[in-house]
């Protein structure tokens, strides 16, 4: 079978990779790889998942039958480190909901003409209007932490980035939409045991990129990026929720609850709802390099 990017992700694991990354992943053995620092030491058990997972996408047609009627716009904006889950996690937010008024958003390469706009315009236009919810799948957050690692902005790009984010941000609350911002964190052994496993499959080769190989590499640079990134937009009005998901089993149900607490829905079951996991889910505390 031929791989892509001629195999670089193995050759990365046997050549480049930390030898502690290595010994993890020997040790899991194709098993889900929980960091030594992840506070649980084994993943959710599936008929546990299923039971919660089903109870929380019930809630979330509720919630989207009150977004409707009461005319609500909701943003919910999903970052994250390459393969810690993005893509799943918003496919179980959305797989129950009506696509008419529940978008995912997943924005390509800026063209020419983006490139030479204000940075946020090309969000902007797909901004939700009344009664609908909107999935960012990576945002404007890619100037914070990817453009950055990779230089493909300037250092006074970056700075005027950063004067920008949290007022337009202000901007949106302050106009009537309600913006949620979930970061999705991943070990390192967890991650590049992702990347293997996308690597070796021809249903997920599409999900990687060059830029995926490189940052393999670059981990520390984007510690370094993310954590600059969190510490500068984390603020009352529009505060980060970072989900450690290593389980993506935990990392999708805390997620889901974490949106949907915020709301006094009609209909809302406190206790089909559940509350957040500590361990997993909160401010820019939990997050663990």
């Amino acid at each position: 079978m031929t791989l892509p990017f001629d195999g670089a992700i193995r050759s990365f694991y046997e050549t480049e990779a930390p030898e502690d990354v290595r010994d993890i992943i020997k040790t899991a053995q194709g098993k889900t790889i929980l960091s030594p620092s992840f506070p649980y030491n084994k993943r959710m058990k599936r008929q546990d998942y299923d039971d919660q997972i089903y109870a929380l996408q019930i809630e979330l047609v509720k919630f989207q039958t009150w977004v409707r009627d009461t005319n609500q716009r909701i943003v919910v904006l999903f970052e994250g480190r390459d393969a810690a889950g993005k893509g799943g996690t918003i496919k179980r937010f959305r797989e129950n909901l009506n696509p008419r008024s529940a978008h995912v958003v997943a924005l390509s390469k800026p063209t020419e003409r983006e490139s030479g706009e204000w940075y946020f315009q090309r969000y902007v236009r797909h901004l939700p209007t009344k009664g609908e919810i909107l999935f960012l799948d990576r945002s404007w957050y890619n100037r914070g932490v990817v453009e950055h690692v990779f230089d493909f902005c300037t250092s006074d790009q970056r700075s005027k980035w950063f004067e920008q984010v949290n007022p337009f941000e202000n901007m949106l609350v302050e106009d009537g939409i309600s913006l949620s911002k979930i970061w999705l964190n991943v070990g390192r052994a967890a991650q590049l045991q992702r990347f293997m496993d996308r690597e070796t499959d021809p249903l997920k080769q599409w999900k990687l990129s060059w830029i995926d190989v490189e940052g393999l590499k670059r981990w520390d640079a984007y510690s370094d990026a993310i954590w600059e990134t969190l510490s500068k937009t984390h603020t009352d009005n529009c505060p980060w929720t970072i989900i450690r998901s290593d389980d993506k089993r935990r990392a999708r149900i805390n997620a889901i609850r974490s949106v949907l607490s915020k709301y006094e829905y009609t209909g809302r079951d406190d206790s089909a709802l559940g509350l957040t996991d500590p361990k997993i889910a909160g401010g820019p505390e939990v997050w663990d390099a």
